[in-house]
């Protein structure tokens, strides 16, 4: 076999956690063929072989793994994936927070296009199924590798809309058969957003039985929680409870605390009830971005009961006077002190346009609102195309869930371009250098062999790769050379839109992708399907 590439004179951190090694990788085919460890390659190899890279005073790791993205949306009109590749992603994990691109049901698209906010503008949908739009994927060569989950949001509005009634036992089977089906097409699991409708609807049986269907799969829950901040301990007990009845493997989703009145403190409780769960050998554990600010859809501010019936019912709701009036009595009860945290990141229209960059609070001052008014006219004004950062953590917390040694990174994030509209949130393009820069370099939270695993070979086991996520022969050559002294989370929060520094070079299965901060336009990923493995 012919080798292709050789990287020399590296430091190797193969994502298992063992300690660095000095050594070499070379690569053909696509595929790491050789690990050399506390050697080099000899002369006549490296004659042999058509590129060797010198990378001394550098670290070659594997390509990090986005476990929580939203990309299945985005990765359509966004192949090159420029936000992942320029931070050293290499696959990730689409279908998050119960919204996915597929399944997809003609008879409710307005509630899905308004439950992706119009992600695919007015084109038509060119897939009904999960296997249909994983073919339509392929077809655009992505520049990343990625799966995705089947959103139970999503199931549920191809089953039944934005309605808010349990299901009937026969909607519960049609439920059930969308998601054996994405299942069949190879997606990775289940995902949930208990905090968006039509995903709040759902009671906690209805999650179960869901569940259930996973585990012949050994596919993953992964749960947008249906409360992250003065109810988080019930919500953590939901979930563990949803573990325990069903036997599916459960992913906490970007867990944090993001009301002030319990920093330091629920986040200590919820993973000690997490912690106790696993010692009883149920399967829980969780992911998190490493940044003090949220980031969603503006109209999640909005009570859960005014989606009821879909967009042009919450439309009508916010129009409504009386409705309205409800509706800013209750939003501003729930915000008390939170409006001058929620700045607008995106506004859909060159006449809203003015609004990003600003706060709730300060829109409301500019236009001499009440503030839940002024939120609620940006969403009316946007079609409900208007996103927020909202600035709910503290990095104590952080600190403290990020030692845990059952958690790894997800960005919660996507594929964006640079030129990108609006300002989005900075974990779109800096999410793992962050960690390594900052958590581990500066604050010595974990050693960089930690800091690797928790972005590689973890989150590779946790969703049943057996080929990636690791330095070592035989597994897709996704890999990341990069300098630790000069890594850096470039993207802030005022200028997100720029690449990581101190990332040199981005394999995707062998092919050069990102060289010193530029995509090279290669487009070498490959779309991911699941297949069971014990985990």
């Amino acid at each position: 076999m012919n080798t292709d590439l050789i990287i020399k004179n590296v430091e190797i951190i193969d994502g298992t956690g063992a300690p660095a090694f000095h050594g070499a990788v070379a690569v053909s085919e696509g595929r790491i063929s050789k690990v050399y460890k506390g050697s080099q390659p000899s002369d006549e190899e490296l004659s042999l072989c058509a590129e060797v890279i010198d990378g001394e005073g550098r670290v070659l790791s594997p390509g990090f793994i986005d476990i929580h993205s939203h990309s299945d949306t985005t990765i359509v009109n966004v192949p090159e994936a420029h936000s992942r590749l320029l931070q050293g992603i290499t696959t990730e994990f689409g279908g998050n927070c119960g919204i996915s691109a597929a399944p997809f049901n003609p008879e409710f698209e307005a509630d899905h296009r308004y439950y992706l906010r119009e992600s695919f503008g007015t084109s038509p949908f060119r897939w009904t199924s999960v296997g249909e739009y994983l073919l339509h994927v392929e077809n655009i060569h992505p520049s990343v590798n990625i799966g995705t989950f089947a959103g139970h949001g999503t199931i549920r509005i191809a089953t039944m809309g934005f309605s808010p009634d349990q299901p009937s036992e026969d909607q519960m089977k049609t439920m059930k058969k969308y998601l054996k089906a994405a299942l069949e097409d190879g997606a990775f699991g289940l995902s949930s957003g208990l905090i968006y409708s039509p995903g709040s609807f759902a009671q906690a049986d209805e999650l179960v039985e869901l569940a259930k269907e996973l585990v012949p799969y050994d596919a993953v829950y992964a749960t947008h929680m249906r409360n992250e901040g003065l109810n988080l301990i019930p919500s953590v007990i939901e979930a563990i409870s949803l573990a325990e009845e069903s036997g599916a493997f459960v992913e906490i989703s970007h867990h944090k605390e993001i009301r002030k009145e319990l920093w330091q403190d629920a986040v200590f409780q919820s993973v000690q009830l997490m912690k106790e769960a696993r010692e009883r050998g149920v399967r829980v554990a969780f992911d998190q971005y490493p940044y003090r600010a949220s980031a969603t859809s503006l109209d999640s501010n909005i009570p859960g009961w005014a989606f009821e019936g879909g967009q042009e019912k919450l439309f009508e709701n916010l129009r409504n006077p009386q409705t309205r009036s409800k509706l800013i009595e209750e939003t501003n009860a729930s915000h008390v002190g939170r409006w001058g945290d929620i700045f607008i990141s995106y506004a859909y229209g060159e006449e809203n346009r003015w609004a990003v960059g600003k706060s709730i609070e300060e829109i409301a001052r500019i236009q001499e609102k009440d503030p839940a008014e002024a939120c609620f006219d940006i969403i009316l004004a946007t079609n409900g195309r208007v996103n927020e950062v909202n600035y709910g953590m503290c990095e104590e917390d952080i600190e403290f869930i990020m030692s845990q040694d059952f958690g790894v990174i997800g960005s919660d994030g996507e594929a964006m371009s640079l030129d990108f509209e609006g300002i989005p949130h900075p974990r779109n393009f800096g999410t793992f250098p962050r960690v390594i820069a900052h958590y581990c370099r500066e604050r010595e939270l974990f050693s960089l062999e930690t800091a690797i695993r928790k972005m590689t070979g973890m989150p590779a086991e946790r969703m049943g790769l057996n080929d990636r996520g690791l330095l070592a022969e035989g597994m897709w050559a996704d890999m990341v050379l990069f300098d630790f002294d000069s890594i850096e989370d470039t993207p802030t929060y005022d200028n997100p839109k720029q690449p990581c520094k101190g990332i040199e070079r981005v394999y995707v299965n062998g092919i050069l992708t990102v060289h010193d901060g530029k995509h090279t336009g290669a487009r070498a990923g490959h779309v991911l399907r699941h297949t069971p493995l014990a985990r």
